[in-house]
């Protein structure tokens, strides 16, 4: 059975949420939402993409069919693929662009995750909902990561699974060597709430799972997807970079 959001909040409005910030972090995603769904839907790469990244996720979840919340979804790349999987999905991003492009991904599957509108900070779910928790690329632009991790927590059952993919992207910080939109939406204000956004090692992100309670946390280097993209390239105004998977396991 898949997860039902509660009834008593309405999940298209979102509480709690600093609106200058999140707004300007939404708006940013929901305008790069188109090229950045494209890119990640190259013919010519995505066939070993969904292999790499099947291995990966499939070695770090519970077997299938499990419980899954996917947050920070974005255009719904992972979501969608832990569904092909045989998972049973819920997905939920802030940004409405992401979301547009991942429910039209939906309508053409064969196995759909369901797409909310939701806050990755704080997921609008009842105590233990879920079998595992994952997210790509969200950690480094996550506001009050301690309290998405404590959630993240809530949700799932005891024994369940917290899976996560990041990297150090903006080591030397968010301001150097990226494009003038980048920099209007995230100004001054959203950087200065964003911990891990300069991260200078992975650690720090590790670090915060374990403080959060996860107990068997590990970090393990995606070196396929290294691998990929040194030989295919990566995205314009990124860098070619090692990605980790940090898993934790939900405690009692």
């Amino acid at each position: 059975m898949t997860a039902e959001p509660r009834t008593d909040v309405p999940t298209d409005v979102p509480t709690d949420v600093p609106t200058d910030i999140q707004a300007n972090i939404d708006r940013y995603w929901s305008g790069r939402a188109a090229s950045y769904d494209d890119y990640q839907q190259r013919p010519e790469r995505l066939p070993l993409d969904l292999a790499a990244w099947g291995e990966i996720w499939s070695a770090a979840l519970p077997p299938a069919p499990a419980e899954v919340l996917d947050v920070g979804t974005g255009s719904g790349y992972v979501a969608l693929l832990l569904a092909d999987l045989g998972h049973d999905v819920t997905a939920t991003d802030l940004a409405d662009g992401m979301l547009e492009r991942a429910r039209a991904h939906a309508a053409r599957a064969a196995r759909a995750p369901r797409f909310l509108r939701g806050d990755a900070v704080a997921p609008d779910f009842p105590d233990a909902s879920f079998d595992a928790v994952t997210n790509r690329y969200l950690m480094w632009t996550l506001r009050e990561p301690h309290r998405a991790l404590a959630a993240w927590r809530r949700v799932l059952r005891p024994g369940g699974v917290l899976a996560l993919v990041d990297s150090t992207w903006f080591p030397e910080g968010l301001h150097v060597d990226t494009s003038e939109d980048f920099v209007r939406w995230y100004d001054d204000t959203v950087r200065a709430a964003l911990p891990l956004a300069a991260a200078r090692s992975i650690e720090e992100t590790r670090d915060l799972v374990v403080a959060a309670g996860f107990r068997d946390v590990t970090v393990t280097p995606l070196t396929s997807v290294l691998e990929l993209d040194r030989e295919h390239g990566v995205a314009p105004d990124h860098e070619v970079q090692l990605q980790y998977l940090v898993r934790g396991v939900a405690g009692d």
